[in-house]
């Protein structure tokens, strides 16, 4: 069976943008009962706050379709000040994922999807090497770092929560 670039990328991002909206929801009944600011929560000083990690993850998953489907990519709005705003932002990106076909993804594996550096510098990537080595683990990278933000600040969730997807493949054993 071959796997199609549509189902990595898509079927990858879709079930883990719920998993975020699903875990954000839990937060708003912690920082709300803790009084705790959790939108601005961060690990560490240097570290992005929750705000930023929720929408790099959804600039992630918007940008890596956009550039495997060659589509202009679209900014990810970065003012959400609030849990609301950040779960209408990946709505939003669940909305447009959802919207893109698998016919769209044709032809991505070979796709151009350098990456300009500084000077005259590339990061030179072909569209299976950019999902592999750049979407996929910059988008995870993010929604982990929300979750483990989450965690630390005191929301009560765990690995299924992180996983939630996982369900959907508990069966009897034939």
């Amino acid at each position: 069976m071959k796997i199609s670039m549509h189902t990595m990328a898509v079927d990858s991002f879709v079930p883990m943008l719920e998993s975020l909206s699903a875990i954000l929801d839990k937060g708003v009944a912690h920082a709300r009962q803790s009084k705790i600011d959790l939108v601005n929560a961060r690990l560490a000083p240097d570290m992005c706050t929750l705000a930023q990690q929720v929408r790099l993850a959804c600039l992630h998953a918007e940008e890596g379709t956009s550039r495997l489907t060659g589509r202009v990519v679209q900014p990810v709005s970065d003012d959400e000040t609030t849990i609301d705003g950040l779960q209408r932002l990946i709505a939003t990106t669940l909305e447009n994922l959802k919207g893109i076909g698998a016919a769209a993804f044709e032809g991505a594996e070979d796709r151009d999807c350098n990456i300009p550096l500084p000077g005259k510098m590339m990061i030179a990537m072909d569209g299976l090497q950019f999902l592999r080595a750049w979407a996929l683990p910059h988008f995870y990278f993010h929604v982990v770092t929300a979750y483990d933000i989450l965690r630390h600040s005191g929301v009560v969730i765990g690995k299924q929560d992180y996983l939630s997807q996982i369900g959907n493949f508990v069966c009897p054993r034939i």
